[in-house]
């Protein structure tokens, strides 16, 4: 059977933003232990003393949250240049048999030109594509008998390239959204190769997003 700090620390570890506000001194002990209370009696099936629980949460090491963040200050610190781009649109549409031909043939009508910004993110069900404002015309004209599930207009993206060891290193991604998610950005989509993750949200959030990476970066 489980113990008390067992229970807790399980309860703990599965939100990382209590373990980190514990850490970060900005969670009150005593509520949380009364918050968790049932739910440590519910896993260990009798009544239990929120002082228990406060002793429980008081001896949860940080440890991993230090070694965690030691190694993402690291990576931020060795990353590339953000690269931001505005004036997107975004487009998502329901997958068909005809759907990836006419992507095909898109790409081909778009060519190579750098000055366009063009990703697609294909899932089970639907695929995004993320566009520069100017191509609208062009994927309206080749998608027109699509199903269009969802689109967007007046967006940017942030792209931050990362170093070969971000492959290594777990939470990369949860350190880099939790900080807008703290600052209450809706991030619209969330585009990741190997060492790229681009960020897209509404062109009137993109000056906060950067400056919020530029100082995780630099702090």
């Amino acid at each position: 059977m489980k113990t008390i700090q067992q229970a807790v620390t399980d309860i703990i570890n599965k939100t990382p933003f209590i373990e980190e506000a514990l850490y970060d001194k900005l969670i009150n002990v005593s509520s949380l232990a009364r918050i968790i209370k049932p739910e440590v009696e519910k896993m260990l099936k009798k009544d239990i003393k929120e002082g228990a629980i406060m002793m429980a949460i008081n001896r949860i090491s940080p440890s991993s949250v230090l070694k965690i963040r030691k190694n993402i200050r690291k990576i931020a610190l060795s990353s590339g240049d953000f690269i931001m781009r505005s004036d997107l649109c975004d487009y998502t549409y329901k997958n068909t048999n005809t759907l990836v031909p006419k992507i095909t043939k898109l790409l081909n009508d778009i060519g190579s030109n750098s000055d366009n910004f063009f990703t697609i993110s294909q899932g089970v069900f639907e695929t995004s594509i993320v566009i520069s404002k100017k191509l609208v015309g062009k994927i309206e004209n080749f998608f027109k008998d699509e199903t269009v599930l969802w689109s967007a207009t007046n967006l940017a993206s942030l792209t931050i390239k990362l170093p070969k060891s971000n492959i290594e290193q777990s939470g990369i991604y949860y350190f880099i959204l939790k900080q807008l998610a703290w600052a209450n950005i809706p991030v619209q989509e969330v585009i990741s190769t190997t060492h790229e993750i681009t960020i897209v949200v509404k062109e009137t959030d993109i000056k906060e997003t950067f400056a919020i990476l530029m100082d995780m970066k630099l702090s």
